[in-house]
């Protein structure tokens, strides 16, 4: 389809179900687009580290929005902090009525990564009917810890819920340097370590998911880089054994790091992801389908 010119991120706040503000971005193009994808970041991330990625897709004719999970990015609440995933998914909620209002009856698709993605599989849990198709990107379903340490987690968080125990490398995310060097200047992700409490309500999310990922029955991209030292393959590659979907694709990238749509091969990812939507939007997109 004939591409169209590149919006510039609108920034926005909606209140959350507790009361807090929740932090968006939306880029939408000229025309009305075909479709929308709800961007939910993970650790280390906010919305702003999606600005190529909704290049990319507007660019197509897609809208897109992307949300500071509270306690992130520009989002209010206590700097990565989180009681439960389920708040997580509340913030959500709140974005995707304000899209749903803006953008009535478009199919919808949500993009989380790592953490993030863990918090799409939630929604979708809620919301799958609301939803068109699902994409994950290095899913933090299994991470590169003991099964003691994650008990830990658990335990020390009825202790000292608060305090900030795991640090991710920056280095880990991406072997592009110019990605690294923009992360380790950001403000927003500066010194970022994740509370007891929150990585206690991952492992007790994923626990949940384990249970659950045969109700999931929506169409299913999954993709993962091999050489992810934050989160590992194999929880993408069960979450793609165990989905319920009859229409699910797991995509390994070799040599690829945490975070695959700002790695070195991001430009092959992106494509794949659009050729994905194309052959699950194909009336919508247009007979020429995504530009890729």
């Amino acid at each position: 389809m004939q591409q169209q010119s590149i919006a510039t991120a609108k920034q926005e706040t909606v209140e959350g179900a507790t009361g807090l503000n929740i932090f968006f971005r939306s880029w939408r193009p000229d025309e009305k687009p075909f479709a929308i994808i709800v961007i939910i970041p993970g650790f280390n991330a906010h919305s702003g580290y999606y600005e190529w990625v909704a290049e990319q897709f507007v660019a197509d004719g897609l809208a897109v929005y992307a949300v500071d999970l509270r306690g992130r990015g520009n989002s209010d609440g206590e700097r990565f902090y989180v009681e439960a995933f389920e708040d997580y998914v509340r913030d959500v909620e709140a974005v995707t009525a304000v899209v749903k209002s803006r953008e009535p009856d478009l199919p919808i698709l949500l993009l989380g990564h790592s953490a993030g993605g863990v918090v799409a599989c939630l929604y979708t849990l809620d919301h799958q009917a609301e939803l068109t198709g699902l994409i994950c990107e290095s899913f933090a379903h299994e991470l590169p810890a003991p099964d003691f340490a994650l008990a830990f987690f658990k335990g020390l968080s009825h202790v000292a819920p608060h305090a900030h125990i795991l640090h991710l490398p920056n280095e880990r995310f991406s072997r592009d340097p110019k990605a690294v060097e923009a992360m380790n200047n950001d403000p927003l992700i500066a010194h970022e370590t994740q509370p007891t409490q929150t990585m206690a309500a991952m492992v007790r999310a994923d626990e949940r998911l384990k249970k659950e990922f045969s109700q999931i029955t929506l169409p299913v991209l999954i993709l993962h880089g091999t050489d992810d030292k934050n989160t590992r393959p194999s929880g993408s590659q069960h979450f793609y054994d165990m989905a319920g979907s009859t229409d699910k694709t797991l995509k390994l990238y070799e040599g690829g790091f945490h975070d695959l749509l700002n790695d070195i091969d991001k430009e092959l990812v992106i494509s794949d992801i659009k050729s994905w939507i194309d052959g699950h939007l194909p009336a919508a997109a247009g007979d020429k389908g995504l530009t890729v």
